[in-house]
């Protein structure tokens, strides 16, 4: 691993230890283990990575649109069934508008649906880490793949959400 890529996951690390009060989320086992694995692919890059990013979701990522593919990966990697457990199209984000429990106050760790697009199947997915605001508007920081071509934490515009989505069995 080189130093850069080190640093990156470090200082990902830390973005994510502050996303909650008492700097827990990597130190409680309660905590979502879904983020620890993704958590892993920091900074992957669809063409600098293509390869390794290939191997773990199992479709090219240069010719698929791939936030569905990893997420569920990160899923399947903490043993929670993914989208194919719900639907017969489990690459396409909005596959994961039927999976799990419905909510309407996401919380750390619940999988988020976006509209992306003009079409009615496009769409994005990726994990909840918490509401900011930003210059009066209210966005979603999310940690998923296919987010300008890697995976990374970004902000989505909360008016964009189809449906936030909770584990089934999760508590609360």
């Amino acid at each position: 691993m080189s130093i850069v890529r080190f640093i990156f996951l470090a200082f990902a690390l830390i973005v994510l230890m502050a996303c909650e009060k008492n700097n827990t989320l990597l130190s409680n086992p309660s905590k979502p283990l879904h983020i620890i694995y993704a958590v892993n692919y920091l900074g992957l890059h669809e063409w600098k990575d293509r390869e390794q990013l290939h191997k773990v979701i199992g479709v090219d990522p240069v010719r698929t649109e791939w936030c569905a593919a990893f997420i569920n990966h990160v899923l399947h990697e903490a043993d929670i069934p993914g989208s194919e457990s719900v639907s017969n199209v489990p690459l396409m984000a909005r596959s994961f508008l039927t999976w799990g429990k419905s909510t309407d106050n996401p919380k750390l760790g619940d999988i988020v649906i976006f509209k992306r697009g003009n079409s009615g199947w496009q769409g994005h997915v990726a994990i909840y880490l918490d509401t900011v605001k930003l210059n009066n508007k209210t966005y979603y920081k999310i940690l998923g793949g296919n987010q300008d071509d890697s995976v990374n934490i970004s902000y989505y515009p909360k008016e964009l959400l189809l449906a936030s989505r909770k584990i089934k069995n999760a508590p609360g």
